[in-house]
């Protein structure tokens, strides 16, 4: 039997486990940000925060063990609250929901149920128009650009009497562009004149654009605008499943019909102390920035193309299937993303913990060298 020292010395060639000082955390920063433990087989492959619930997370869950015999109606109208004053808009333009992923399918329920089209970049996130597609809709998919960036242009061609919604994954996932935020207002005013535009922000706090605007500022001015936001990245919530919406009244109201899940006391108890924790919020950014940056300077070093990144994964040129990459690199302890068409040659890699990207930055050095 073979410790995990010996397994890492042999199989992915660190030589032990033996971490530069600046990827070994203080026992403070364990104990506050809760970082995963090291494991036979490192998880990068779902964009999770590796950090948290933090310390203070944990707490404040603890406590909400004894409203478990609660419906979660009173503390959901609490947290809308919250958000309300966050965002700048009413508590009515905040619909509480089970992780981003619901807020993004009852949208597209609500407004395309039995016909309609949705307006979508290829490849993106997209729980929304498969599920959307089960009741009816269809999706007309606009490729991504060179840069793989959204085509603005494109989409706006694209709009005809039959959209229904615009969805705008930004920052975009798998791909990790941004739209210029000197274009992104000015196409959401546009569009939104003619259907509704959906911008999911689910990464939106891992932008390295200074004063990079949040579409809330529309929502505000009563445009045909949603924006929905996740607390399942930044603040290592994911497990947790909450999330919500931003939505003027006037669509707010006919989203709030079709909410389901609604999140529960618990996870509620998380969100709210996770707005307060800006120790950990900071940490978070901080610690994904350096470990964006060790993939991208192994990719440079291997010269693999890559998308710069305003995420917590990187996109690259893998050069061969991802499906063959995803098995080389399964023997060499390490989970990566699943295929993201048409783009089979390249890899969406999630950022983990500085450890967990250290043996993924030598599993693909010694994959590539």
């Amino acid at each position: 039997m073979h410790s995990r020292r010996e397994w890492l010395r042999s199989s992915i060639g660190l030589g032990g486990l033996l971490m530069a000082p600046e990827l070994v955390l203080s026992n403070e920063e364990r104990k506050k940000f809760n970082p995963r433990t090291l494991s036979r087989i490192i998880k990068l492959s779902s964009n999770e925060n590796p950090y948290g619930p933090s310390q203070a997370v944990q707490k404040a869950v603890i406590k909400a063990f004894e409203n478990g015999c609660r419906y979660p109606y009173a503390y959901s109208d609490a947290l809308a609250v919250k958000l309300a004053k966050k965002h700048g808009v009413e508590p009515e333009n905040i619909i509480i929901t089970g992780g981003s992923t619901e807020g993004l399918k009852i949208t597209g329920l609500t407004f395309t149920q039995g016909g309609g089209e949705i307006i979508a970049g290829k490849p993106t996130f997209l729980a929304m128009m498969d599920f959307a597609e089960q009741w009816g809709a269809k999706i007309n998919w606009v490729p991504v650009g060179k840069d793989k960036g959204y085509d603005l242009n494109a989409i706006n061609d694209r709009i005809n009497a039959n959209t229904k919604l615009i969805f705008l994954c930004n920052p975009n996932n798998p791909t990790g562009t941004v739209i210029p935020k000197n274009l992104l207002k000015d196409f959401c005013v546009s569009a939104s004149k003619k259907t509704i535009v959906f911008s999911d922000e689910a990464y939106y706090d891992f932008i390295q654009t200074p004063d990079y605007p949040s579409m809330d500022s529309l929502v505000r001015e009563g445009k045909n605008v949603i924006v929905s936001k996740t607390f399942s990245k930044i603040y290592g919530l994911a497990g947790f499943r909450i999330g919500y919406l931003i939505a003027p009244s006037h669509l707010s109201k006919k989203i709030r019909e079709n909410v389901v899940a609604m999140s529960n006391v618990l996870a509620i108890a998380a969100a709210e102390k996770a707005l307060e924790d800006n120790e950990f919020y900071n940490f978070s950014l901080s610690k994904i920035k350096d470990g964006r940056e060790m993939i991208t300077s192994t990719l440079d070093k291997l010269g693999l193309k890559y998308v710069p990144s305003n995420t917590n994964f990187v996109f690259f040129h893998s050069k061969m299937h991802i499906d063959d990459l995803g098995k080389k690199m399964l023997e060499r302890g390490v989970k990566i993303g699943r295929p993201f068409p048409p783009f089979f040659d390249w890899c969406r890699i999630s950022v983990g913990t500085l450890e967990e990207v250290k043996i993924f930055t030598n599993a693909l050095e010694s994959l590539y060298s």
